[in-house]
């Protein structure tokens, strides 16, 4: 049978949702029932024309109920419109980071048990072939006993990034817990990516989570931070993240430090870049997408690529991230304003090499001694 679809969110990533559902669409294989966004379908990039346009999924669901809902809407919503598709009977695609604190999510787990309806979380690289073939690679023994894994994201973002919506860039919103970031937000790939090549995806796999959050953008959330970690399998994990980048890299990365070499995973161009004393090799591995996964599971069993459960270690992080204080501002001696209006920006001076030396050195900003920190 072909699987219906219905779309929470349009106007940001959930074009992306649409687009994936309508090459599901011309296979065969799905078929758009709704979609619902307060503000109408007008201007919706990838909507099919004549599609039911909802105002809210309660709207929808008192009209349909498909087989699946997903959402791509503000964190601070995402356990209670995932609990209201799955009440009514419809499995969830849902965007990350999972839920705005711990607590929500051991209730979406729980949810998902009662009424036995599956929920995949977008965190796309875990659906790469990286992490079966970075297993085989560390198994072979080419780089030596691992010895920790490092991550390093060097982006920027300018000034429309933050007014693009009102929970953008907050902490807070109204009283309500957002917990928006680069840890949690978009940089959270490389965090859950490294904590999945240690094996460690489960809540109870963490021990220990120190973060390090600044901001230089008039912000309540962090542009820049810092996360240290440590796995009860004893394995450290830091990495270092940046929106306010000098040199912005568009391949944030993963590196598994070994003895006798590196491993570089590429988590958006699923690329490796294997380095060890007897050089340098690239792979190119495969992916496979996470509403094709969700389509498997649901027609054949096949195991969840992004299972609610296996993002629980990540909550451990955003957690910590929640419960810190909030994050400092850098000294304005320690950043450029570049710009004025929508397209300005800032730039940490130096960030570049003290991200790179968090994920290579396995230590904070504050424990390395960065300017901004002191």
């Amino acid at each position: 049978m072909t699987i219906t679809f219905a779309v929470v969110g349009l106007h940001g990533y959930g074009a992306q949702h649409l687009g994936q559902i309508n090459e599901l669409a011309e296979a065969g294989r799905a078929r758009l029932v709704g979609v619902a966004d307060p503000r109408g379908g007008e201007g919706a990039r990838n909507l099919p024309e004549g599609t039911a346009v909802y105002s809210d999924l309660d709207a929808l669901l008192a009209e349909v109920t498909p087989d699946v809902v997903t959402l791509a809407t503000p964190i601070h919503t995402h356990l209670p419109l995932a609990e209201r598709a799955m009440r009514a009977g419809a499995h969830v695609l849902l965007e990350k980071p999972t839920t705005a604190s711990l607590a929500e999510f051991e209730r979406l787990v729980q949810v998902s048990d009662d009424t036995g309806r599956a929920v995949q979380i977008g965190f796309q690289s875990f659906g790469s072939h990286a992490f079966e073939r970075i297993a085989e690679i560390v198994t072979s023994g080419r780089i030596g006993e691992v010895r920790g894994i490092g991550g390093l994201g060097l982006w920027r973002r300018a000034r429309s990034y933050y007014d693009r919506s009102r929970w953008a860039g907050q902490r807070r919103l109204d009283g309500v817990e957002v917990v928006d970031g680069a840890v949690t937000n978009p940089l959270a790939h490389s965090i859950a990516s490294a904590l999945r090549i240690d094996g460690s995806s489960r809540a109870e796999d963490v021990a220990e989570v120190v973060v390090d959050l600044y901001h230089a953008n008039d912000i309540e959330a962090d542009d820049t931070s810092a996360v240290r970690l440590l796995t009860t399998k004893g394995t450290p994990i830091a990495l270092g993240l940046t929106l306010a980048a000098e040199e912005p890299d568009t391949k944030p990365r993963v590196l598994v430090h070994g003895s006798e070499g590196t491993i570089e995973f590429r988590y958006t161009t699923d690329v490796l870049v294997v380095r060890t004393a007897a050089g340098e090799e690239t792979e190119e591995v495969g992916r496979t997408g996470l509403f094709v996964n969700l389509l498997d599971h649901l027609e054949h069993g096949a195991p969840l690529l992004a299972d609610v459960r296996d993002t629980g270690a990540f909550m451990r992080v955003l957690e910590a991230v929640r419960t810190a204080p909030d994050p400092t501002q850098v000294p304005d001696d320690c950043f450029t304003q570049v710009g004025e209006g929508p397209d300005s920006y800032r730039v940490i001076h130096g960030v570049d090499d003290w991200c790179r030396r968090v994920a290579t050195e396995l230590a904070t900003f504050s424990e390395l001694g960065a300017p901004w920190t002191r």
